[in-house]
């Protein structure tokens, strides 16, 4: 089914996808918020929509159909909150500007770069490769769809803590706010920037704009956005165990998302190796 579909009918279709998990996530919050904590409840509501998420990706035999789940579940999750809570706090809207931004550029430039069910994420493709059917699942399931759907909810619990303080604004609500829109706006710049380039210059290494400095400024826009988040919470309530969420998010990129990444670009690219040894990884 998915190879005989075009760019723009697959878009639609996911669309519809992401539209039913989220009908289905608030029915599942609904019906376990009465019993449990309202945390909780969102949690397994996040995941529950993650995993027919996931259900779509294996009926299409497409795990990039999760790709914009990581953009997408945020603002829609903290727009909910909003209206669940009736908080409209001057910090809970700087923190839903912020999301939406950050999140409506992510999907945008998901969008630009999709090329169809017909097309996987090279990554995902490596994997279905190199492992059995069954264990491929295993992966797709745990790995490639629910582990970033975890990390991702434990980033934004400093956003969920911005609902429970009063409306006042200090100085690092506002840093923070400021750091979010500039880390899109960096992963805007950055995405723009190699679009053209490869565009160019087919087959070697990035090294405009931003690239000239950093070899992954678009990690660094999304590992800055998730400190932003924390920072805003931080402003009200200190120095906390919550700092563990944009740690957690700086360890994915530094050890999973970037090894990863430099591994494909050294073996397809000859020119990668002098670009990295005298280039910094994120600034």
């Amino acid at each position: 089914m998915r190879r005989n579909l075009k760019k723009g009918s697959s878009i639609a279709l996911i669309t519809l996808m992401y539209v039913f998990a989220m009908v289905v996530g608030i029915f599942v919050f609904k019906g376990l918020e009465p019993s449990m904590h309202e945390l909780w409840a969102v949690f397994l509501a996040d995941v529950v929509a993650a995993v027919l998420i996931w259900g779509c990706g294996v009926v299409c035999r497409n795990v990039s159909v999760y790709d914009p789940y990581w953009s997408v579940a945020p603002p829609v999750i903290f727009t909910f909150w909003a209206f669940y809570k009736s908080c409209w706090t001057l910090p809970v809207i700087l923190l839903l500007i912020a999301v939406w931004y950050w999140g409506i550029r992510l999907t945008g430039n998901w969008a630009v770069t999709f090329q169809g069910l017909g097309h996987e994420d090279w990554r995902y493709t490596q994997y279905r490769e190199k492992q059995a059917p069954l264990l491929f699942q295993l992966t797709n399931l745990f790995g490639l769809n629910m582990m970033p759907t975890v990390l991702v909810f434990a980033c934004m619990l400093p956003g969920f803590g911005l609902f429970a303080q009063p409306g006042a604004i200090r100085f690092l609500i506002v840093l923070g706010f400021v750091v979010c829109l500039s880390s899109a706006t960096i992963q805007l710049i950055a995405d723009t920037q190699i679009h053209r380039f490869r565009a160019a210059h087919p087959g070697e290494p990035c090294t405009a704009g931003l690239w000239k400095h950093g070899r992954h400024p678009n990690y660094f826009g999304e590992v800055q956005f998730w400190w932003g988040i924390w920072l805003m919470y931080a402003s009200l309530n200190g120095l906390d165990w919550l700092v563990l969420s944009p740690i957690a998010m700086t360890a994915l990129f530094l050890f999973i998302s970037i090894p990863m990444m430099e591994k494909r670009q050294l073996a397809r690219k000859p020119a990668y190796a002098d670009y990295r040894k005298n280039t910094r990884i994120l600034i």
